[in-house]
């Protein structure tokens, strides 16, 4: 083989078995060089301890590892004067030299780190191999692109550099072949390729790469100003003077910041004080070292000091002191909010286990460290009932801050989780910018709408919140810009959705689920008193001396004038009605030119005729469940966002062919429904009194009323059943008895969801007796007494079991 000068390309060294690679291998020590994999470079070897190492390698497989040293000055080279990441080469040729010297060329093979050293006649290491993953991915080739670029100019620019380099460059296909034949052909500092070597992902390889090449074509572009500035003002007789130009035109160029620069020392005191983790500060710090280099009027300047303006104003180690007096919580609780057991009883359990941890913390040296687990509360229910305003309550009683993030329509991954500081204008996402704004460690985080967010080719949101919502690994969060680990163990979250099922499975495992159904007509009359009323009088300027509205005119507004499961267009209408009041007392005011005596004055008395009058005509009349028992009806209970609702179904049948016709918007699933239930009738039309041929020049017609509203869902199968036999048999149903339940071919009635909201439902519109599926008794123990007053609840498993309950007359079987 001929020997060569200088570093080229590999041969295309394949390994076929990693598994039998080395882990014990002579270490050659390398002065002011650094060698990377798939490069061949001649080594000249003179020291003793060198030699014997490569003796050692050539009577074995040939392989050794090359470690650069930290001094390159040093004559004779110790453990702890050599860099821990390395290559593994293999010796292709040795040629001896007079003087006792050898020429060694190696072939570089992989990454590897030096796990531990040991000197005896040579350096010998224990090592662990590193082969970065090459998965072919958009943002690798955008990297791989952007180096190519980079090199290109780089070799053009640079004179030290043979054209010919950017020829070979091209013949090299594989990503990591390329990266490591632009680090060997750069002439840049040790440290700056020692720490290529010792990043495992060829990705972030590709970052620094990146990086330094930028840097290098800025000191180019610099010198090049730098020549152009000197060779104006150079003559012939200032010569001598030109190293004392190029520094002052340079300290010009780059206008170098003093060391005594107040926003310098700022900056720096602020990093100081800032309760960073050791490792997180070293970072803000060298990031400082390279912002007092950069001119300050470079882009790279905005980003750095940007970057470290959010470093220092994030909070690492702030807290606010809990109040974990349970009574106090409680009180604070029940103030802001009406009703809202269930998750009121649940943030009290959390205060009390914080509060007995506490207690026994002191002169507890084991617990002294231990802390609570936060856990990861959602609230799931319609618009209105009080979701986000209860974060708020919460944060209150817990004397924490509060912060809320808007999750709807949030479509972009890097909103949650951040930019990476290479885009212009990169930012931290929403989490991190929430710890900046409360100013500590432990505020409550309320996201809103969790159930509302999207995802494109920019990436799932959702999925960057499993780590974040996650109480086993929060306490590690990566913001892609900061790029550090923050704790976000102590933070209380709290979410927020409409329905669970638009919540992703993998979130929703992470999460605790907690109910919050619409409210009950008394629900909404107190908080309408208690709340409502007081705030929107104060609003308007109002006192009860000067107007009086009773429950009977709230109760009006409450049914007539919203329908919804919360209380948002409640207090809307009533705010209407005070703007209308507020409106005729100054009118009365100024008629009477403010002649009555205050004492004669009287409460303005609000009716329902008022009501009437200042709101208009009543938007909605409450539905009612008929009082007269009729062929081809069936009641059912239906679940919507905005609560529960009756559900009119009607059936008729008349001569034609053979055709059951659906109408009334309904989705495929209910569809699906009545087609299985008028199976069940026709393969036990024998139990009904029917003859088998009862479909025969027969068409049969299933209407839902209300069909500009669409509806879907499995729940209203035994409804249209029944009103199916009805129609069929000429047998009236009864009008006081609603039903719910999906039904199968065999006519048994499997369970259904938003019971609560059924049976409210029912109770508002007369109903006196409900059907449910056996399998829903056990959600019964989960529903306030004060719903299921006044109503008889059935249970039943099969359709044969709810004909009783349904029907006066008995069918009689044919046979």
């Amino acid at each position: 083989m001929n020997d060569i000068n200088e570093i080229t390309p590999s041969q295309d060294v394949k390994i076929e078995n990693k598994s039998d690679l080395p882990l014990n291998l002579p270490v050659v020590p390398l002065r002011d060089i650094v060698i990377f994999p798939y490069m061949m470079y001649p080594i000249l070897a003179g020291r003793e301890s060198t030699i014997s190492a490569i003796n050692t390698a050539l009577e074995k497989d040939k392989y050794i590892m090359l470690l650069t040293q930290k001094d390159h000055k040093a004559e004779e080279a110790e453990t702890n004067n050599l860099y821990e990441h390395g290559t593994v080469a293999k010796i292709l040729q040795v040629i001896k030299l007079p003087n006792n010297l050898i020429k060694v060329l190696v072939d570089g093979i992989a990454q590897a780190k030096a796990i531990s050293l040991k000197k005896n006649k040579f350096i010998e290491a224990d090592v662990e191999y590193i082969f970065p993953p090459v998965e072919e991915s958009t943002e690798l080739n955008a990297l791989i692109r952007q180096a190519s670029k980079l090199f290109n100019e780089y070799v053009t620019n640079h004179r030290g550099v043979a054209q010919e380099s950017l020829i070979a460059y091209e013949n090299i296909k594989e990503p990591d072949r390329k990266l490591y034949y632009i680090a060997s052909t750069i002439l840049v500092s040790i440290q700056r390729k020692q720490r290529l070597l010792e990043i495992s992902s060829l990705n972030e390889q590709y970052f620094e790469l990146i990086d330094i090449l930028s840097s290098e074509l800025e000191i180019f572009k610099v010198e090049k100003d730098i020549e152009a500035k000197i060779n104006q003002s150079m003559q012939k007789n200032q010569r001598r003077f030109i190293v004392q130009e190029q520094i002052r035109i340079l300290q010009d160029e780059l206008n170098d910041e003093d060391e005594t620069d107040p926003d310098f020392i700022k900056l720096k005191d602020a990093i100081q004080k800032s309760k960073m983790p050791a490792d997180v500060k070293e970072k803000a710090m060298e990031e400082f070292q390279k912002l007092k280099k950069i001119p300050p009027m470079s882009p790279e300047a905005t980003v750095s000091r940007n970057f470290l303006d959010w470093m220092v104003s994030v909070p690492w180690k702030t807290f606010t002191k809990d109040n974990l007096n349970i009574e106090h919580a409680k009180a604070i609780l029940d103030e802001d909010h009406f009703g809202l057991e269930k998750p009121k009883e649940r943030i009290l359990e959390h205060i009390a286990i914080l509060n007995n941890l506490e207690s026994k913390k002191k002169g507890n040296k084991e617990l002294a460290e231990l802390k609570a687990r936060a856990q990861i509360l959602c609230l799931v229910g319609p618009p209105g009932v009080g979701k986000t305003s209860l974060g708020k309550s919460i944060a209150r009683a817990l004397n924490r801050k509060f912060v809320r993030i808007s999750l709807g329509g949030v479509r972009d991954e890097a909103e949650i989780r951040g930019h990476r500081r290479t885009y212009i204008g990169s930012m931290p996402g929403k989490i991190i910018q929430s710890m900046r704004k409360a100013g500590t460690n432990n505020p409550v985080i309320l996201m809103d709408e969790i159930d509302k967010m999207g995802m494109d080719f920019r990436g799932d949101p959702a999925s960057a919140l499993l780590e974040a919502l996650d109480p086993e690994q929060n306490n590690t969060f990566n913001d892609h810009y900061l790029d550090v680990d923050y704790d976000l163990s102590r933070v209380l979250f709290i979410t927020t959705a409409n329905v669970q099922y638009q919540i992703p499975l993998p979130l929703q495992d992470r999460m605790e689920i907690i109910q919050m159904p619409g409210y009950l007509e008394h629900e909404k009359l107190e908080i309408a008193k208690r709340h409502i009323l007081p705030k929107l009088l104060k609003e308007h300027g109002l006192s009860e001396e000067e107007v009086l509205i009773p429950e009977s005119a709230i109760r009006k507004i409450i049914n007539e004038y919203t329908r919804e499961a919360g209380v948002r267009n409640l207090e809307r209408e009533i705010a209407s009605l005070m703007r209308k009041i507020t409106k005729e007392i100054v009118l009365q005011k100024v008629k009477s030119n403010g002649s009555a005596k205050k004492k004669d004055k009287k409460p303005l008395n609000v009716t329902g005729e008022l009501v009437e009058k200042y709101l208009g005509v009543p938007k909605f009349k409450e539905k009612q469940a008929d009082k007269e028992d009729k062929v081809g009806c069936a009641v059912g209970l239906a679940w919507t966002s905005m609560g529960g609702d009756i559900l009119d179904i009607e059936v008729s049948v008349m001569p034609g062919k053979e055709k059951l016709t659906l109408t009334g918007q309904l989705g495929d699933v209910m569809k699906e429904s009545a087609l299985a239930g008028f199976t069940f009738i026709r393969s036990n039309s024998k139990k009904f009194g029917l003859a088998g041929n009862f479909f025969n020049n027969k068409e049969i017609h299933v209407h839902i009323p209300e069909g500009a509203i669409p509806k879907d869902g499995p729940s209203a199968g035994i409804t249209m059943t029944i009103a199916m036999i009805s129609a069929l048999t000429g047998n009236p149903t009864r009008s006081d008895v609603a039903m719910t339940g999906e039904i199968t071919l065999r006519g048994e009635i499997l369970p259904i969801g938003g019971l609560n909201e059924k049976l409210l439902a029912a109770q508002r519109s007369g109903i006196k007796k409900v059907l449910i599926p056996k399998e829903n008794v056990k959600d019964l123990k989960e529903i306030s007494d004060k719903i299921k007053k006044g109503l008889e609840i059935v249970s039943v498993e099969k359709l044969e079991d709810a004909l009783p309950h349904i029907f006066k007359k008995k069918f009689v079987k044919k046979k």
